[in-house]
């Protein structure tokens, strides 16, 4: 039978091929695509491979640019959260090799790259990437199972952060509330957007959490948290909720309250309410390349995870514009 690209599908069946596909993640639903479809500074596309009607491979880029009008072509790139996903069969493999032709055959003016974030072991899928033009570089990320007591959670973390977490449970000054009401999620963007500044990194428009709020949490698939020093925001994490996995997805704190342990309590929250809801693990979101000094990747092995490195696939459409592209942002992070 031959193999039909298609760019659209029933609902119904893309949730139900998601959710029966033990690598189907957060970010290859229907609902996470709506999410970004309704963020601003982002178009969304969806791909997805057919044999006889039946769905066995899918591809959802994300097209982010930071910038409009005529520079808009060097900052315009597509990402793949959550990477491809395809029956684990040679029928799965062959639509995706398929589906990948049809992409990169297709005209990219206006994407510099496309990038795929692997969530998990994608090594049998490399060939048929590469035989597409993706590069396959290393990237580090943290797992940290959930299945388990509290105690035995909370003994695989680091002695001092174990410290740090009981001296602000005991004093007392450190209150820790999810959020409930979308009001609230301005406030939580005001954090992130202080904490994205410091690091002079971009930070998506606040329609990215506020479409996230308004889809995902009726549904149960998003939680945000927040931690107050003395009734002062000091740190705030956001996490994506699907299958039986939490997925830290962003973070921000207080730089004004750091030298208290509030992230740390924070993060241990947000741990424990996933064991004690029924979650088997923790995914860190990444912890970025193995060979560069990376502060959070710090943080992140303080809590006791097991270090992972399913890597990146980056396939660059025009390299001249991105070397264009890269100068500029060097110049940009100035400013940020």
């Amino acid at each position: 039978m031959s193999i039909k690209v298609v760019h659209e599908l029933p609902e119904a069946e893309w949730s139900h091929f998601v959710k029966d596909h033990p690598a189907g993640n957060i970010f290859h639903t229907p609902e996470m695509l709506r999410v970004f479809s309704q963020t601003k500074n982002h178009r969304t596309e969806l791909w997805a491979a057919l044999q006889n009607g039946r769905l066995l491979a899918l591809f959802l880029p994300v097209k982010i640019n930071l910038i409009r009008g005529p520079l808009r072509q060097l900052t315009t790139r597509s990402i793949v959260y959550g990477s491809v996903l395809c029956a684990s069969s040679p029928e799965g493999r062959d639509a995706l090799d398929q589906l990948l032709r049809a992409y990169t055959d297709a005209h990219h003016q206006d994407s510099l790259f496309t990038e795929l974030r692997n969530l998990s072991n994608l090594e049998i899928l490399l060939p048929i990437l590469e035989q597409h033009g993706f590069i396959h570089e290393n990237h580090l990320n943290y797992l940290i199972r959930l299945d388990r007591t509290e105690e035995e959670l909370f003994r695989n973390i680091g002695s001092r952060t174990r410290k740090n977490i009981r001296h602000g449970q005991n004093q007392g000054k450190i209150t820790v509330e999810e959020v409930t009401d979308k009001k609230h999620v301005a406030v939580c963007y005001s954090l992130l957007r202080q904490t994205y500044k410091a690091a002079r990194v971009p930070l998506a428009d606040i329609s990215l959490f506020e479409s996230a709020f308004d889809l995902l949490y009726p549904k149960k698939m998003v939680k945000l948290t927040l931690a107050r020093l003395d009734g002062i925001l000091a740190a705030v994490s956001v996490d994506l909720l699907y299958k039986d996995i939490v997925y830290g997805w962003y973070g921000g704190i207080n730089r004004a309250c750091s030298r208290h342990p509030v992230h740390e309590l924070l993060m241990w929250n947000v741990l424990k309410w996933g064991s004690q809801n029924g979650y088997r693990l923790y995914d860190f979101g990444g912890a970025g390349k193995p060979n560069e000094k990376y502060g959070v990747r710090d943080f992140k092995a303080k809590f006791g995870g097991e270090l992972v490195d399913y890597g990146r696939e980056f396939c660059v459409h025009s390299r001249q514009r991105l070397w264009l592209s890269e100068k500029g942002y060097q110049l940009l992070r100035r400013w940020l």
